[in-house]
């Protein structure tokens, strides 16, 4: 039986007197596509730094491979694409500049640049399609060419497990197919992918399963079953079964 890729056990998170996840608890097989949908504030977020090691959480453990998340960020294992508003826009640094972040833990202390480095760099770019904004500003892009620009800092680095924090929020058609294409092709070589999204009419065609989050795991299985309304109203409300029912 193989290790998960992602391990998640009763994880409770607190911001001050707020709690934001409450005994979280699932775990990921490796080449595996999860969606994770919750309403806004159920605590997706705060799920994905406590993975990354970014919120300490108060109670419970998460491990990458079996092993710790700082032990999987050192080498490379594990990848982050943020929300939009979790980045400086402004900050002075090219798209490949960008991009070449992801290739930090295997460059050394001095962060030295080799040739397989700008390779795996300008590989990614291509992949996502940015080629030739490669050397833009990245607060110059729109708002989908800068969500490629970060699945392509993922690529790069090699990551083996990759976590999407609403990758398709505000983007255009061509970004979403984009990501969504790379994203089947990652985990068919054996990636894992958490990615959180909003688009719940589009999950069953990006994912193989997904979870239903409200500060808690409620469910964790096949989209089309999370998606059936009496689930959602778990996490969403009943207006969520009764727009279905008049849709």
């Amino acid at each position: 039986m193989s290790t998960p890729a992602i391990t998640v056990e009763e994880v409770t998170v607190h911001y001050g007197p707020v709690l934001a996840l409450d005994h979280a608890s699932f775990t990921l097989e490796p080449g595996r596509i999860c969606g994770l949908i919750g309403m806004n504030g159920s605590g997706k977020s705060t799920l994905f730094k406590a993975i990354m090691g970014m919120a300490d959480p108060d109670f419970g453990t998460v491990a990458i491979n079996g092993g710790s998340t700082a032990s999987a960020r050192r080498t490379g294992v594990l990848g982050y694409v943020p929300q939009s508003e979790d980045v400086d826009w402004d900050f002075p640094l090219s798209v490949r500049e960008v991009v070449m972040m992801g290739r930090y833990a295997h460059m050394g202390p001095l962060r030295l640049r080799r040739k397989a480095d700008r390779e795996a760099v300008d590989e990614a770019l291509e992949r996502v399609e940015l080629t030739e904004y490669a050397d833009r500003q990245i607060g110059q892009l729109s708002g989908g060419q800068k969500k490629r620009a970060f699945v392509a800092r993922g690529i790069a680095q090699g990551a083996t497990i990759l976590l999407l924090d609403e990758p398709f929020a505000g983007v255009d058609k061509r970004t979403e197919a984009t990501i969504t294409r790379l994203l089947r092709e990652l985990a068919a070589a054996g990636a894992t992918v958490l990615v959180s999204t909003h688009d719940l009419h589009a999950l069953p065609d990006l994912a193989d399963e997904a979870i239903l989050l409200m500060r808690r795991v409620l469910l964790q299985g096949d989209p089309q079953a999370v998606l059936q309304p009496e689930n959602l109203a778990l996490a969403f409300g009943l207006d969520v079964m009764n727009r279905g029912a008049a849709a």
